[in-house]
């Protein structure tokens, strides 16, 4: 993680290629959501100890600038509730060259899902800010186990 502003931590920077453009030059939204639902499943798989992660709900998407090719950008998170089942976060998108936001999602949650697919309870409370929730297994082999059990 590296710098705060206020609760939030940004995560992840990233720099804006040709691809990632729209047909106005500008960083295509489409894009930047991918990038933010991303960012939020590995946090959430950081925070609730499993791979089992999935996109509940996104609260109003409301683009405010934009970033253009070569410009980096930096996505922010914050945790900001835990349910038996969810988290909650905020997300912040900004512009690292101009400094100025580009988006703010109020709320994302997250939900843990169980082995049959169902949300279950994850027994967390808290954000943690280190790495010892992450699952000893990845995800692939947690899959590949189970064909071999």
């Amino acid at each position: 993680m590296s710098e705060t502003s206020g609760g939030m931590s940004f995560h992840s920077r990233r720099s804006v290629k040709p691809q990632d453009l729209s047909p106005n030059g500008t960083l295509f939204g489409g894009n930047l959501l991918q990038w933010i639902d991303e960012e939020c499943a590995i946090f959430a798989i950081s925070q609730l100890g499993s791979w089992r992660v999935v996109t509940k709900f996104m609260s109003e998407i409301d683009f405010v600038s934009t970033a253009h090719l070569g410009e980096l950008i930096e996505l922010g998170l914050e945790a900001t509730a835990f349910g038996r089942t969810s988290l909650t976060l905020r997300v912040e998108v900004r512009n690292m060259v101009t400094g100025e936001p580009i988006v703010t999602i109020e709320r994302i949650v997250m939900i843990c899902l169980g082995a049959d697919g169902r949300p279950a309870p994850h027994g967390q409370t808290v954000a943690t800010h280190g790495n010892e929730r992450i699952p000893k297994e990845t995800s692939a082999a947690s899959s590949r186990s189970a064909y071999l059990l």
